[in-house]
């Protein structure tokens, strides 16, 4: 009975001394920041609906930072060709693009996601010819698996000039199987062009076809993530996606006779690290 009493004595000593306490009680550790990568091959890199490789395959990659405090910033890249085979720019074969941006949840399965873009296209561009670089801010609203998305250009676009306003509209659904590891996706997009350049562009006709820079373009695609195939292939999926744009052959989106918006299906792989 002395030994219980002196025992429990020196437990309540022991947990009322400064400093001392229960797991329980003790504040959660803060989560680290989280660093990410990822790199991605495809045999044909498709923006927004038309090829950005010459229909020819890509290789790709980036990182990104993703406290938990919803803050996000990151830079991806990806081979490319469009601006050499146009003759716009010479050693012109990447693009890579800077973000940053803060993205959250409120009430029940809604999400918000608001930030800043540069696409960075670096070479020697030709006497006169615009830039392609390009800086767009956005804002997007999402319900469960569905997303809306407004980018807005800030001047130069993707090499026409004097471009503030335009816009990009993006409608996408992103619908996981269950636990079979396939996910589904659809894609409604509007690119629209403004600007003195664009009028100029949209008035003029080339063989009977206009060469207005201003498009629709949809996209369908399925992945499936292989990370329980093998240990090696953790963070992988592999993709198939069709899409296609309004284009027509001739038009602005046409280099060197090839129709870079035209319907395409396309392979990836993809690894996050």
């Amino acid at each position: 009975m002395f030994k219980s009493k002196l025992l429990n004595a020196l437990i309540m000593t022991v947990l009322s001394a400064p400093g001392v306490t229960l797991a329980a009680d003790a504040p959660a550790t803060p989560p680290a920041p989280v660093f990410t990568s990822n790199v991605g091959f495809v045999t044909n890199y498709i923006f927004r609906g038309v090829s950005q490789s010459g229909a020819k395959p890509a290789l790709q990659g980036g990182f990104d930072y993703t406290p938990a405090s919803g803050f996000y910033a990151g830079a991806w890249g990806s081979s490319i060709s469009w601006l050499s085979d146009a003759r716009v720019a010479d050693n012109a074969g990447l693009e890579l693009d800077t973000y940053l941006g803060f993205r959250n949840s409120f009430a029940t399965d809604f999400s918000y996601d608001v930030g800043y873009l540069r696409y960075n296209y670096p070479g020697k561009y030709a006497a006169g010819a615009t830039k392609a670089d390009t800086d767009e801010i956005y804002g997007l609203i999402g319900y469960k698996w569905i997303t809306a998305k407004y980018s807005y250009s800030l001047g130069d676009t993707f090499g026409t000039s004097k471009a503030k306003g335009t816009s990009y509209f993006d409608l996408s659904a992103s619908y996981a199987l269950g636990d079979s590891g396939f996910t589904l996706g659809a894609h409604y997009g509007k690119q629209t062009f403004k600007g003195a350049t664009a009028d100029a562009e949209k008035a003029t006709i080339i063989a009977g076809v206009s060469q207005d820079p201003s498009y629709t373009d949809y996209k369908l695609s399925i992945t499936k993530d292989i990370s329980s195939l093998a240990k090696d292939l953790s963070g992988t999926t592999v993709g198939l996606t069709y899409t296609n744009t309004n284009n027509k052959a001739g038009g602005v989106n046409t280099v060197l006779g090839n129709d870079l918006g035209k319907g395409v299906a396309v392979l990836s792989i993809n690894r996050t690290f």
